[in-house]
């Protein structure tokens, strides 16, 4: 197990919740996801960091009525953010443009999950 003294200092616990969309018009506190990840100073993903601590970049995605999917932050060749859970692609999640996001608290995030897209708002972003 991982505790907050053997990370990097540019990690962050980062949630994200469900945002309003069709089905959802307030959002949803109960589905979203928390992340493990380090952040630079403007709140950016940090590739040099997640390339020295991969195995630390963790993601726990949290919904009503399933049990929780704890996955890891991956990055495929050219700069594509996923979140990877098990072997192979077909569960992978897909970030929109995660690598130019903000994560800073109401920023909002796009992930896309089987095919579909769904947008998240940062709700906290944490030293540890």
């Amino acid at each position: 197990m991982t505790s907050a003294s053997d990370l990097s200092p540019t990690f962050r616990h980062v949630r994200l919740e469900l945002a309003r969309e069709k089905g959802h018009p307030l959002g949803d506190h109960d589905e979203g996801y928390d992340l493990l990840v380090p952040l630079d100073t403007e709140g950016h993903l940090d590739a040099a960091e997640w390339k020295k601590h991969q195995a630390q970049c963790r993601v726990r995605r949290f919904e009503p009525n399933a049990e929780d999917k704890i996955g890891r932050l991956r990055r495929k060749p050219g700069g594509q953010w996923y979140f990877d859970y098990e072997e192979g692609d077909r569960d992978d999640e897909i970030g929109f443009r995660l690598g130019e996001e903000r994560f800073r608290q109401g920023e909002y995030i796009s992930i896309s999950r089987q095919g579909q897209m769904h947008t998240f708002q940062v709700k906290l972003v944490e030293r540890l």
